[in-house]
């Protein structure tokens, strides 16, 4: 970084370096500082670089991946908003990049704690990647395991939306083993939702 501080504001390289820097930053723990980057970088995307329009979208997302993981939820959701917002302007509701991001605002309002947003949502999203990318694509299964986190994060959930996440859980199971393996990550990831499914439905009195 300090190899291209010297460089003005506009040039390109150093520009970029900013943006390495602050993921850098943030990657290692250091977020108020990564935030102070990130916020600059954005400041000058919108000053220099108005008409790249995605460059200014990523260097949104990235101010918002700072203030989020510094626990401030709602600043994070106004940005993250508007990105999505702004892709599916730009690009149309279908185009992957406007899927993504709003996988990135579902995951925004479950952190958020406000499920029922995030399950309107992926009601509206979860068909739509289904057909443009398929049901086995990365997007499509990480929107999957919102539902479920949605249905069994929500402590307002009931036994039968415990029993749902089970069948949607079950079902993912079949196809990341079949895709990615029995070691993968997100199959473990999803055989540990698949025990706090079963752990919920055990908890509920069968004659209730």
């Amino acid at each position: 970084w300090k190899t291209y501080l010297g460089r003005p504001d506009v040039n390109a390289v150093r520009f970029n370096a900013m943006r390495i820097l602050g993921s850098a930053l943030g990657s290692n723990g250091r977020l108020e500082e990564a935030l102070l980057v990130c916020e600059a970088n954005l400041d000058l995307s919108r000053r220099y670089w108005s008409h790249a329009k995605e460059a200014i979208l990523i260097a949104q997302s990235n101010v918002s991946t700072c203030l989020e993981e510094l626990g401030r939820l709602d600043e994070a959701l106004v940005l993250t908003r508007e990105v999505y917002t702004r892709r599916v302007a730009m690009f149309g509701v279908s185009n992957e990049d406007t899927l993504l991001s709003a996988l990135n605002l579902i995951i925004s309002y479950t952190r958020a704690l406000r499920f029922a947003e995030a399950k309107k949502m992926i009601l509206e999203q979860l068909p739509i990647a289904n057909r443009v990318l398929g049901k086995d694509h990365q997007i499509s299964l990480a929107l999957e395991r919102n539902v479920v986190i949605s249905l069994l994060g929500d402590e307002k959930s009931a036994r039968e939306d415990a029993l749902q996440a089970e069948k949607i859980i079950k079902d993912m199971l079949v196809r990341l083993r079949r895709v990615y393996g029995h070691h993968h990550p997100d199959t473990r990831t999803m055989e540990y939702w698949l025990r706090r499914a079963q752990k919920k439905l055990a908890a509920y009195d069968p004659r209730a």
